[in-house]
């Protein structure tokens, strides 16, 4: 398998094989002749069927799976091996069709939710504490907070989510469980120093787990996909460890939060106020529309995207996804005469809804999606963001703005391809960027 590096003197490291340079990894080029942009497709290749597989994974939880998408992750695993695939025009291909697979996983695992949980509706959040004993759930996995929310019932215990299990609130199935009281901290990289301040349980679903500080390792469990280091694994959705740990701990005293997160947008929600919409933006009272979200990361420069949106003016309406959405979902942006400015669709499983709206806006303005009053302002962070944003170059989308930070397996020759062929954008600072999309 071949990993980029971010340093300036490696156009490449592939250490696949044993003819590697000096037996440790090629540099420059393949000693089989493999070049730097290939083995560097090769990797964004391997991280968006990482995303696919994670999609697939939840969806195959709840007994939903696809044989198309089987097998193109069978075939594209295969490309990426020892002397299979030297073409990097058909790593190219292999990525739109990642893109296009990603968007039907996508669309899979929204029908499991929504045949599993209900539609979700726009509900009301509660970032503060009740008192009682609690557990906090953190990652994506509906099906693991679902089964913990069934085995908790009762027990006096209170269950609060963390981070991309925020959207789960939404879902009628679940938030008819009314020991599901909030939401406690934002994005997952806030965690260990949120964990550390709560005598709480913890429960990691999925990604986005961190190795835990002492203060807290015997008080986290994980279930599903995840694991830790010296952390108990809770197999076959048996919560039983958790909750008679649960219940050693102290209560939490109640604690107003500082807001009230809105979440549950779902495409029928949005697209139940069309006609509102395409009123207002005919009478231009609303400008432009924006994909304001993504993968969050800790680093300062993220500290764009909220700038970003504060200055944006308000003639515009913001949606947000996945855990980017914390760094601007405590703002009050007010409404549009009744539509709100700030539209939360969910985690970043749900960006397939960001891309129905937008295609949905296509078919009822009679445009291309090129042509509509909408802007996608990404941030990418791991590897599951680069499947997403193939999915939006697969069905046509240009102009993207991506930050804060270049993914690492683009190199100038890919960097170039992305802005000729599909007019990729990366950040500047917020008044630049908004006064170019706005003029």
């Amino acid at each position: 398998m071949s990993t980029s590096k971010n340093a300036d003197k490696l156009a490449m490291f592939c250490y696949q094989c044993s003819q590697t340079v000096r037996g440790t990894g090629c540099t420059v080029k393949g000693v089989c002749g493999k070049e730097a942009t290939v083995a560097r497709l090769q990797d964004n290749l391997l991280f968006a069927i990482k995303g696919i597989s994670a999609y697939l994974y939840h969806a195959r939880e709840l007994g939903y799976a696809d044989e198309e998408v089987d097998a193109f992750l069978e075939s594209a695993f295969y490309s990426t091996l020892t002397n299979v695939n030297f073409d990097a025009e058909d790593f190219l291909r292999l990525a739109i069709d990642a893109g296009r697979l990603n968007i039907k996983t996508m669309k899979l695992l929204k029908k499991a939710h929504i045949e599993t949980y209900g539609e979700p509706q726009p509900t009301g959040v509660k970032t503060g504490t009740v008192k009682g004993r609690g557990i906090i759930a953190t990652g994506h996995g509906l099906k693991a907070l679902a089964e913990l929310l069934k085995q908790t019932k009762d027990t006096g215990i209170n269950v609060y989510t963390h981070s991309e299990l925020l959207p789960a609130h939404g879902y009628p199935n679940l938030k008819k469980h009314p020991h599901l009281v909030g939401n406690l901290g934002k994005a997952w990289f806030d965690q260990k120093k949120l964990f550390s301040s709560y005598p709480v349980t913890i429960l990691g679903t999925s990604n986005c787990v961190l190795i835990p500080k002492e203060d807290y390792r015997d008080r986290i469990f994980t279930t599903g996909p995840a694991r830790l280091p010296g952390v108990k694994h809770l197999s076959g959705y048996d919560y039983t460890p958790l909750i008679d740990k649960t219940k050693s701990l102290p209560e939490l005293e109640e604690e107003e939060g500082e807001v009230t997160l809105t979440t549950g947008f779902s495409k029928s929600t949005i697209l139940s106020l069309k006609d509102k919409i395409k009123e207002l933006v005919m009478k231009g009272k609303i400008r432009h529309f924006f994909m304001v979200g993504g993968c969050d990361s800790p680093l300062k420069k993220g500290e764009y995207y909220r700038k970003f949106v504060q200055q944006l003016p308000e003639d515009t309406i913001i949606l947000t996804c996945a855990c980017g959405k914390f760094r601007i979902n405590d703002l009050d942006l007010g409404q549009i005469e009744g539509i709100p400015r700030l539209i939360d669709v969910g985690q970043c499983n749900d960006a397939i809804v960001a891309i129905e709206v937008v295609e949905a806006l296509s078919e009822l303005f009679g445009k291309g999606v090129n042509e509509l009053p909408v802007t996608l302002v990404l941030t990418w962070m791991e590897q599951k963001a680069v499947a997403i944003l193939w999915s939006l170059l697969s069905i046509g989308i240009k102009g993207i703005y991506l930050g804060p930070i270049l993914p690492a397996w683009i190199n100038d020759d890919i960097l170039k391809i992305l802005k000729e062929t599909y007019n990729i954008r990366l950040i500047s600072s917020p008044e630049e960027d908004i006064k170019q999309i706005l003029g």
